[in-house]
C-alpha cells in the first residue's frame, strides 16, 4: 500500500495511554501528536516531553509530526512573533529526537479588531516566515503549513507566501475537508488541492458534507464525501507515497473547544474513521 496512515488521537482520547490504545485498537502505529492531557505538546516542558516520547518509544508508536500553534487561528498577524520564534527553538530538537519532520502551522489571521492592508497582513507573514524557515531548516523541520487559517487559506495566499519565503523549509499540509467546511463546497477543497498539489508534503484526512438540517456543512466520515476519493486517487497517481493523518472532527474539534468526553463515543467514531479509510484507500490503488 503506497500511503502510510497516522492521526491525532487526541480526538479519540485526552490521555496518552487511551490514544495509544487507540492506536493499537485500530492496528496503527504512527501519531500525529497535539493535545496530551488537555496540554499542546509544543508547550511541554523537557520532563514531560521527555515522558511522552518514552512511552511513545516502549509501545513502538512512531511521531509523524506535531500539530503547532505558530500562525494559527489563536496568534492574529498583530500577535507577539516571540512566542513562535520561541516554540520553534522549543520543539525543532525534540522532533529532530525522534524523526518527527512535520510542525504544523498556518499564517496568521489578519487582526479582526485593528486589521492590516492586504498589502502590509502578507508583507508581515512573509517576514514572519523568513525568520522562522532558516530555524526549521537548521533544525530539520519542514513548516507545513495547513490550509485553514491565516493570509494561505486561499490557494492563491499561500502560492503567494511560497513564493516569497522561498525555501524547502515551508511547504503545504492539505487538509481535504477544511475548504469544504469553509465554503460550503468539496468543489472549493479540491480547487485547492489541484492549485498547490506540488507544494504537498503532508495530508491531514477531513471529509465534510452538506448539513441535512440545512446551514454550514459539517464534517462526516470520508466516504461520505466523494472529494476524498478524488483526491486520494490523484495523490496515488502522481506518486505521493507519504503519510494520511486524520483529524475526523466529527465528535471533537479541539481548535473549537469541542473536546472528547469520557463516553468512549469520540473513541469508537475514530476508529470507525480508520476502518474506511484503509477500505477507501484499498479501493482506490487496488
Amino acid at each position: 500500500m503506497p500511503f502510510q496512515f497516522t492521526g491525532f488521537a487526541d480526538e479519540a482520547e485526552k490521555s496518552l495511554a487511551g490514544q495509544i490504545a487507540t492506536l493499537k485498537e485500530s492496528g496503527w502505529s504512527a501519531i500525529e501528536l497535539r493535545l496530551v492531557g488537555g496540554k499542546n505538546i509544543c508547550d511541554h516542558t523537557d520532563e514531560e516531553w521527555t515522558a511522552v516520547k518514552e512511552t511513545l518509544a516502549a509501545h513502538g508508536i512512531t511521531i509523524v509530526g506535531f500539530g503547532g500553534q505558530i500562525g494559527n487561528w489563536a496568534r492574529p498577524v498583530t500577535s507577539d512573533f516571540q512566542k513562535d520564534i520561541d516554540e520553534l527553538r522549543r520543539v525543532a530538537p525534540r522532533m529532530r529526537e525522534v524523526g518527527a519532520k512535520f510542525l504544523r502551522i498556518m499564517s496568521w489571521p489578519n487582526d479582526k479588531e485593528a486589521p492590516l492592508s492586504r498589502e502590509d497582513w502578507k508583507a508581515e507573514v512573509v517576514r514572519r516566515l523568513r525568520e522562522l524557515a532558516p530555524i526549521a531548516e537548521a533544525g530539520g523541520v519542514i513548516l507545513a503549513h495547513e490550509n485553514c487559517s491565516g493570509y494561505g487559506e486561499s490557494p492563491e495566499g499561500y502560492l503567494e507566501l511560497a513564493a516569497a519565503v522561498n525555501s524547502p523549509a515551508f511547504k503545504l499540509i492539505i487538509d481535504t475537508g477544511n475548504n469544504s467546511l469553509h465554503h460550503n463546497s468539496n468543489e472549493a477543497t479540491w480547487e485547492y488541492y489541484r492549485k498547490c498539489r506540488d507544494e504537498i508534503v503532508h495530508v491531514h484526512i477531513k471529509s465534510a458534507k452538506p448539513n441535512p438540517e440545512g446551514g454550514d456543512w459539517i464534517t462526516c466520515h470520508v466516504d461520505e464525501d466523494p472529494v476524498q476519493r478524488r483526491i486520494l486517487e490523484d495523490l496515488h497517481r502522481t506518486g505521493y507515497d507519504g503519510w494520511l493523518s486524520i483529524e475526523p472532527h466529527i465528535k471533537a474539534a479541539i481548535h473549537a473547544g469541542q473536546d472528547v468526553d469520557d463516553s468512549g463515543e469520540a473513541r469508537a467514531v475514530w476508529v470507525d474513521y480508520t476502518k474506511r479509510l484503509e477500505k477507501l484507500v484499498t479501493e482506490v490503488t487496488g
